[in-house]
């Protein structure tokens, strides 16, 4: 007989790439024996399994796990730090038919969202709750946590965590099991096959309890930092067996009786026009009305993406742009993301300027990309939508790849930028050069926001200086 072949894919959950960094777009961005990647792979399969994918939408905290919209094609949301039940919340009651999972860490959940947690899990609310529990502040330098183990070391308690000074620490499933809204709790760890497949069916548990309409599920999940602990993968597991099992015993605390009815009575959804009235808020079908009181400009505007590395002014710039869009009228929006590392790291924001309210501040696919560094114009170049414009760094950028679908403006910025005396203003010659192909917006705009953003004089004459350069530049080559 011929043995049956073995087919290893990725969920169709997952995005079949996964862009959050250059290089290998088939691996994540997490540390070798980090438990993240496991526990994204065994959700991503039960969101499979359960045939949810396009009602699923996942709540991502901050952490390490706050790229999680780079791996899971599915609804995202991004929360505020520890608010993401509070999110969670509000997503499932405006959108009840949704299967709304909220993804947190144990400084995310158990520290600075403990509040929101409990009492998300008091009202049962009828979410899905994954926590990971990795006993230390895994992204931030390796902190003590609200789960960090007696006499365990980490940056913060060099000696080990002394329960008499820093207090024990929190088993979250023990504290929330007493609460009447909760209907699921279970404790499972990622160290080994046998514990990973009960993490398995622990989370297609939980899911499904939601789906049953049963109350608030958390499932939380004992996970190696092996980089935190500063140990090999494979200590970090034997770590979790030896030391975390006997402070977080493993197995299920709280579980639905079959016979219980299932779907609890959730509020009514509030009539919008009672909401509005009081607050004195426009009706959602009022005309689009803009800063200065004219109807916004249907079909205006731009989407940007500002990339470089940390320092090269790539956020600062982002928002000189939306405020000099504001000045114009426009909704504006900008949204910063950067790397966890403290300086030198890559950098980028999203800037939309719009004639229309603005759904989502995202850009997916830009009108324009400026690309201060090559590796900026390696990640994104491929996001530009057709027939839009890339500015970048000659000097950094010597032969970028053509293509037709695209326009392209290259300027040497940062040479430019140290003739002028100050490496700083090399963002603002790449807009000079932009706003001379493409004047989306005017000079004397944008003046008026470096004026309100530069804190130095010195520093906004030079900002001026450098975008009339940018200018200047641009029109001598057409």
């Amino acid at each position: 007989m011929t043995p049956m072949a073995l087919l290893h894919q990725k969920p169709s959950s997952f995005y079949p790439h996964f862009t959050r960094k250059t290089g290998d777009f088939q691996v994540t961005h997490y540390c070798p024996g980090c438990g993240h990647g496991v526990l994204h792979k065994l959700i991503a399969e039960a969101i499979d399994d359960l045939g949810i994918q396009n009602q699923t939408i996942l709540v991502s905290p901050v952490g390490c796990s706050v790229f999680a919209y780079h791996y899971f094609d599915v609804g995202n949301v991004q929360a505020a730090h520890g608010r993401a039940c509070a999110v969670a919340t509000g997503i499932k009651r405006s959108r009840p038919e949704s299967v709304v999972i909220s993804y947190q860490g144990d400084g995310d959940l158990a520290s600075i969202g403990i509040a929101e947690t409990l009492h998300a899990a008091n009202r049962g609310e009828n979410i899905t709750v994954f926590f990971v529990n990795n006993a230390t502040y895994g992204m931030t330098g390796g902190q003590m946590a609200p789960t960090t183990l007696p006499g365990q070391k980490t940056a913060t308690t060099p000696q080990g965590r002394n329960p008499r000074t820093e207090g024990h620490p929190l088993r979250i499933c023990e504290l929330l099991s007493s609460l009447e809204g909760v209907a699921y709790l279970e404790r499972v760890a990622l160290a080994g096959p046998r514990n990973h497949m009960k993490a398995r069916q622990a989370i297609r548990k939980a899911i499904r309890y939601q789906l049953e309409g049963r109350g608030f599920s958390l499932v939380e999940v004992l996970s190696a930092c092996p980089t935190g602990w500063k140990m090999k993968p494979a200590d970090a597991w034997r770590w979790i067996e030896e030391r975390m099992l006997p402070v977080y015993p493993l197995g299920v605390l709280k579980e639905p009786s079959q016979a219980e009815p299932a779907g609890p009575v959730r509020p009514e959804s509030a009539d919008v026009s009672e909401v509005l009235s009081p607050l004195d808020l426009p009706s959602p079908t009022a005309p689009n009305v803009s800063l200065h009181g004219q109807v916004g400009r249907e079909g205006m505007g731009a989407r940007i993406k500002v990339a470089g590395f940390g320092g090269q002014g790539v956020l600062s710039l982002g928002v000189i742009l939306a405020t000099a869009g504001m000045k114009e009228g426009y909704h504006v929006s900008w949204l910063p993301s950067y790397g966890p590392e403290m300086r030198g790291g890559t950098a980028h924001c999203h800037v939309i300027l719009s004639g229309k309210k603005i759904g989502t501040p995202l850009v997916d696919a830009p009108d324009v990309l400026i690309a201060m560094n090559a590796p900026s114009l390696s990640a994104f170049q491929s996001q530009v939508c057709e027939g839009g414009l890339i500015v970048y760094d000659s000097s950094l950028v010597s032969h970028p790849a053509p293509s037709a679908r695209i326009e392209w403006i290259g300027i040497p910025a940062s040479q430019m930028a140290h003739q002028l005396g100050e490496p700083k203003v090399a963002n603002l010659l790449a807009v000079g050069a932009l706003l001379a192909r493409q004047p989306l917006l005017q000079r004397q705009s944008i003046h008026e926001a470096i004026d309100e953003i530069v804190n130095q004089e010195r520093l906004r004459r030079l900002n001026r200086k450098a975008l009339e350069w940018g200018e200047q530049y641009q029109r001598s080559l057409s």
